[in-house]
């Protein structure tokens, strides 16, 4: 039995399964402070005998295993866990052994391996929701360099009508400082199951998912493309990626049609938590 930890800004999802993604009982616990949220997971794991455990969390985290902070949650603006040493934490709890990724690798690894880019070699998972991150397979391994992509926090050209200062505490206006859910209720006065029918709304957003996309494509040219997180619950959102997208590349690349190339995760809002299943499988067999 493999156990999994989808660790986000808002919840950590907790849950056991197999290798096939088949996820046997799961439970979600409120992301506050590491002294509440972690004695909740570690209670959760202590039910289930398993034999390696995932973890998807969001970042910055140190994904390098030479480092001597491996496994730390890094530079995050989330109260009390900046220098937190999640994997050791985990280690040190049930001594089995523990993959890490970052949560939007993780989902990319769940999509690439049983949902929508299942069978391709290449794609990109990118979540929009209480902050904006990006994973990518290529050639079939999550993409890492000196640390992991952070694709969230690229600087994109702001919208014509757009006075809104940002939201990022980093970067104000970067690409989650003006298109995050929190961006976007900020601007607006409310959240954005609230603003459904408000047509301005989603054509801003898409316009600047849109120029983060065109980058994407223009420097990795995935084989496909995969939207996820809350803010992507919004389909009216899809029509103005598409417009914006198509007269930002003005044909200079050839693209599958945008339908079928720019897509929803086929696993749901299940694909960071089966992703890490997947992480737990490799540590397991690394291990």
């Amino acid at each position: 039995m493999l156990g999994a930890i989808e660790a986000g800004g808002t919840k950590f999802v907790c849950a056991v399964g197999n290798e096939a993604g088949e996820i046997f009982a799961r439970e979600q616990i409120p992301t506050t402070i590491p002294q509440e949220t972690i004695p909740k997971v570690i209670e959760f794991f202590k039910q289930y005998p398993v034999n390696a455990i995932g973890i998807g969390s969001f970042g910055p985290i140190n994904v390098n295993r030479d480092s001597p902070t491996y496994g730390f949650i890094t530079s995050t603006p989330k109260p009390g866990w900046r220098d937190y040493p999640f994997v050791q934490t985990i280690k040190d709890t049930f001594e089995v052994p523990v993959g890490f990724n970052t949560d939007v690798n993780a989902a990319a690894l769940g999509e690439a391996a049983l949902g929508a880019a299942k069978g391709l070699d290449s794609c990109l998972y990118i979540t929009v929701g209480t902050g904006i991150g990006a994973g990518a397979l290529v050639q079939g391994q999550l993409l890492q360099g000196l640390s992991h992509p952070e694709m969230g926090h690229i600087l994109v050209r702001r919208h014509p009508e757009d006075q809104y200062q940002g939201k990022c505490p980093y970067h104000s206006d970067c690409l989650e400082g003006l298109a995050a859910g929190p961006a976007i209720e900020e601007r607006w006065g409310t959240k954005g199951v609230d603003l459904v029918d408000r047509k301005e709304v989603w054509e801003m957003e898409g316009y600047y998912l849109a120029q983060a996309l065109m980058q994407y494509v223009l420097i990795l040219s995935p084989k496909k493309i995969i939207l996820g997180g809350g803010v992507m619950h919004q389909k009216q959102v899809y029509d103005s990626i598409y417009k914006n997208l198509k007269e930002l590349l003005n044909d200079y690349v050839t693209l599958p049609g945008l339908e079928n190339y720019i897509v929803s995760p086929s696993l749901g809002d299940n694909a960071g938590i089966t992703g890490s299943l997947l992480l737990a499988r490799q540590a397991l067999i690394e291990a």
